[in-house]
């Protein structure tokens, strides 16, 4: 979700009496947003809650974002959590290019399914063509 929209949002919310911490991923759009509370991750956009697969580094960002909540002290603050991408600065680069180039991979028209049951219940139902 856009940054400027949660950090929206996180502000009426907390008008309202709920507390909220905005985790994300572009420094200059949490500072302009002002949330009430936020932490930053020095991660590529979609990636904000960590790597994929890497469950101790999800864990670790939303464990600290819970304890931001408790232990976060003046309305605005903003946190820098210290967790790294670890490929020596290759994203950032290629996100602060100005080439253009086209870096998604190729869409697949094949019907991607988590698991072979969700295959099987498509096949049932006619969705899904063998």
């Amino acid at each position: 979700m856009c940054h400027q929209t949660v950090s929206l949002v996180a502000r009426h919310l907390e008008a309202n009496g709920i507390p909220t911490l905005c985790l994300g991923s572009a420094l200059d759009i949490l500072e302009a947003g002002r949330p009430p509370r936020a932490m930053f991750v020095d991660y590529p956009l979609g990636h904000t809650a960590g790597k994929p697969f890497d469950e101790a580094d999800q864990d670790g960002i939303v464990l600290a974002a819970l304890r931001g909540l408790e232990t976060f002290t003046r309305p605005g603050q903003l946190e820098t959590l210290p967790n790294r991408w670890d490929d020596d600065g290759a994203w950032q680069r290629a996100a602060a290019s100005s080439e253009g180039g086209d870096t998604r991979q190729a869409r697949d028209e094949t019907p991607q399914f988590q698991f072979p049951a969700d295959r099987d219940a498509a096949l049932a139902s006619g969705a899904l063509e063998t």
